[in-house]
């Protein structure tokens, strides 16, 4: 039970990780954060099998899984499409210097 109890901490604590953070005692939870607290903290009402303690379990790793993939995934689109948040004429000008080239200054 040791081990279950702290794989299912470190599963949390990876789940906190991925998060967005929040400023340190600057503001309280999100409903997000309390309700995975709660989640992980609540006791079984019933007779719960192992199975079920072991399904939630590998549910959990998962969607820690898939938020670390997202999070690398937006990381990565952001370094090798610089060009994605920019205007028009900004990834224009960018994209004449690239090639060696000045766009004129226009008058408006």
């Amino acid at each position: 039970m040791a081990s279950s109890s702290a794989s299912l901490r470190s599963i949390y604590r990876s789940l906190l990780r991925e998060l967005p953070p929040r400023p340190i005692l600057a503001s309280p939870r999100s409903s997000l954060h309390t309700r995975l607290r709660e989640t992980f903290t609540k006791k079984p009402a019933s007779s719960a099998t192992a199975t079920s303690d072991a399904a939630r379990a590998h549910a959990a790793a998962q969607a820690v899984a898939y938020l670390r993939s997202q999070r690398q995934y937006a990381t990565l689109l952001e370094r090798y499409n610089p060009g994605m948040g920019m205007d028009e004429e900004e990834r224009v000008r960018l994209t004449a210097r690239r090639v060696g080239m000045d766009l004129p200054v226009e008058y408006k």
